[in-house]
């Protein structure tokens, strides 16, 4: 079975550039003296986790509850969530933790009171680290001394807890204009992560992990934190995509997910529709240093492996739910209903929960499928 014969719309994954990119990313971390904890929220697959394991890491994150569940049914031993849970979900982390070993991150005092509340009443600890705020003012507590030592202290005194250190996400990099920007955001996380650690420290805090992560800033925060991080948490490597190419944190010879689509109708010679609108390209946008517009580069020979040049005069200028509207220029040879195009996504962790399996690939060939077993677990 070759690409030329699946079902369209399709998910599709280059399996050796998986491979690839999993194992650049452990040994990146690896010289650094660090831990990798993958963010699986990437790809929502326990197969996948068990490649990133086997290939060195620590343990996954996961974005929610209900992926923790799924991977931990699949027998992942290690799972961090570095998102706030609430308390009212105490009895699914208490269940959690007899199958797999969990942390997860508060932020605010009452959350954490309410966290030792139930384990303390549970007889049970968690293991929890405070969340950072570096500069994407999304969550997390202020990194001002003054403020975050006194939080530390507070949730380290808090029966039925167990602080494990600080932990950050440069979320920010991702709007960055630059790579010199992209570095000086890196290094301001490896200072301001440094900081707080060694006032921490210097306040008879135990504070045994440092934790980061992010894919567009880690060829340049590894290398700087080796000296501050004791983990890194970076989740799009393992696919790359559009935005990671712009971003300059791979080249598109990276990119290992892509969409098969057929060209189901040409209403006039500029415009041609494709079978994979929004319910699987997602809506995202490009982010970049250079300007770029579109939903994602367009490849007119579907069995080779996006890794040239994308058709310049192929632009998927719209999406409707069903529809992907692809602009074609006046110099561009024409599509015809029937056609056959490869799509490599503005983003393409949003791509991989919009559908049941994805289809392992090497270069024409189909190996099989790979079940996302995570996708549409948000709660």
């Amino acid at each position: 079975m070759t690409l030329t014969d699946l079902p369209t719309p399709a998910v599709v994954i280059e399996r050796p550039r998986v491979h690839a990119n999993i194992r650049r990313m452990q040994a990146l971390a690896g010289a650094a003296g660090m831990t990798l904890r993958p963010h699986a929220k990437t790809h929502k697959s326990p197969e996948l986790a068990r490649w990133q394991i086997e290939a060195g890491a620590a343990g996954i994150c996961c974005a929610k509850l209900g992926e923790a569940e799924v991977f931990a049914e699949a027998g992942i031993a290690d799972i961090r969530v570095p998102y706030p849970l609430q308390p009212v979900n105490a009895a699914r982390v208490l269940a959690l933790q007899q199958r797999t070993r969990l942390s997860f991150i508060v932020d605010h005092l009452d959350v954490a009171r309410g966290w030792s509340d139930a384990m303390a009443a549970a007889g049970a600890t968690a293991d929890v680290l405070v969340k950072v705020d570096v500069g994407f003012h999304r969550c997390g507590i202020s990194p001002d001394p003054v403020v975050a030592v006194p939080f530390l202290r507070a949730v380290a005194a808090l029966p039925g807890l167990r602080l494990r250190g600080i932990l950050s996400h440069a979320g920010h990099a991702y709007h960055a204009h630059s790579d010199d920007e992209l570095r000086q955001m890196a290094k301001a996380e490896v200072a301001t992560m440094a900081a707080l650690a060694h006032e921490a420290r210097a306040a008879g805090l135990a504070i045994d992990e440092v934790s980061a992560g992010a894919t567009p800033p880690a060829r340049h925060s590894i290398p700087a934190g080796a000296d501050t991080f004791t983990e890194f948490r970076p989740g799009n490597y393992v696919y790359f995509d559009r935005t990671m190419v712009g971003l300059g944190a791979a080249s598109r010879d990276d990119c290992a997910l892509s969409v098969v689509a057929t060209v189901v109708s040409v209403p006039a010679v500029d415009r041609a529709m494709l079978d994979c609108g929004s319910k699987t390209l997602a809506a995202d946008g490009v982010r970049g240093f250079a300007a770029l517009s579109g939903h994602g580069d367009v490849y007119r020979d579907v069995t080779a492996a996006p890794g040239a040049t994308p058709d310049p005069h192929l632009i998927v200028e719209r999406l409707s739910e069903e529809h992907a509207t692809v602009r074609v220029a006046a110099e561009a040879a024409p599509l015809r209903p029937g056609d056959r195009v490869r799509v490599v996504p503005n983003h393409a962790c949003v791509v991989s929960n919009l559908v049941d399996v994805v289809w392992l690939v090497d270069g024409p060939d189909v190996l099989g499928t790979l079940a996302v077993a995570a996708r549409g677990r948000i709660q």
